[in-house]
């Protein structure tokens, strides 16, 4: 059903419903909704009038497929960083929390964006979910995303949350952000976070991994025109080796365990197989699933196989912490 190796083998999963002609309704509906965030042609497309577009677009996600049953929505400001808790009413653990960093390119994402995954998640844990909206490229360039990161990770500890209470979730380019805060973390001598997990994280601002190319026509979400198109504005004339860019050009010494979810159609499959790689050559536990079929972040989406991915997180965190 998944894989957990390096290699390129695809590992068929069973075909399952994805449910009613109304479902498929909503399903079609959520996907042109992506489509319209991820469609970048061209760095032209991060004109103003075409970011509204795609920000507006992530709203859409938000209000259509956001469960927001059984838990409490808490909306805040840290320091500026408009924020907000996503709290379980029942079979709620208070002492540990998820720092939620949202995905869209560092050039669009925000609150509503981030209920998608966040109360998915906060659902399955029993967990406190944390979500920020930090500042986005092309008004905010880079580090402005890290330092914001940093602001919220400080808002935990100074709760008394330990280091070793907090899991960092991140989807796409925030999963490029919770590997780098974790970077800069340590860094500065900082205790990290007891577990990453990385829904199809983009690791490699080189966008040089053979699954551009071999995944062209399979992906419905991502081109690599967007990936140039986003990383053009969120660090223009930028080193891509820099590691708070691609963290996978750094060191993965003192990591904790990590676990990564992709789909084998995504644009972006290489980045994640190439972290697996390089965080167990580097002896960090790292659990890789593979997902036959399915495209980038397809967690978000109501379809049983997000469920079922979501599920595996849940084990995931509760057998490690």
């Amino acid at each position: 059903m998944k894989k957990s190796s390096f290699d390129s083998k695809r590992i068929p999963m069973p075909l399952i419903s994805e449910g009613s002609l109304a479902q498929q309704k909503i399903i079609s509906a959520v996907m042109n909704a992506f489509r319209s965030i991820h469609s970048a042609t061209s760095p032209s497309s991060m004109e103003p009038k075409d970011l509204e577009r795609q920000r507006k677009g992530q709203e859409l996600l938000g209000k259509l497929v956001s469960p927001m049953s059984g838990l409490q929505w808490e909306p805040f400001s840290i320091d500026g960083i408009p924020a907000a808790w996503v709290r379980p009413e029942r079979g709620h653990n208070p002492y540990k929390a998820i720092l939620y960093c949202h995905g869209g390119g560092y050039t669009s994402g925000n609150l509503d964006y981030s209920r998608l995954i966040a109360s998915k998640i906060a659902t399955a844990t029993g967990l406190d979910v944390l979500c920020f909206e930090y500042r986005l490229a092309p008004e905010f360039q880079f580090p402005a995303p890290l330092e914001d990161a940093v602001t919220a990770w400080n808002y935990l500890m100074q709760q008394g949350y330990g280091a070793k209470d907090v899991i960092v979730l991140g989807d796409s380019a925030g999963g490029n952000l919770a590997l780098t805060l974790t970077l800069k973390l340590r860094e500065t001598k900082r205790f990290l976070p007891s577990r990453l997990v990385l829904l199809s994280p983009w690791t490699d601002m080189n966008c040089c991994g053979e699954s551009y190319k071999e995944c062209k026509e399979s992906d419905p979400i991502i081109t690599q025109e967007y990936m140039y198109a986003v990383r053009s504005v969120y660090a223009p004339n930028a080193d891509w080796s820099n590691p708070l860019l691609s963290p996978i050009e750094g060191s993965f010494e003192d990591f904790p365990p990590v676990m990564i979810q992709v789909g084998s159609n995504e644009v972006l499959f290489s980045d994640s197989a190439k972290l697996h790689h390089r965080l167990i050559e580097q002896g960090i536990p790292c659990r890789m699933e593979c997902w036959e079929g399915m495209w980038h972040v397809f967690q978000t989406f109501p379809i049983p196989r997000a469920d079922k991915a979501i599920d595996s997180i849940a084990k995931f965190i509760w057998d490690t912490i």
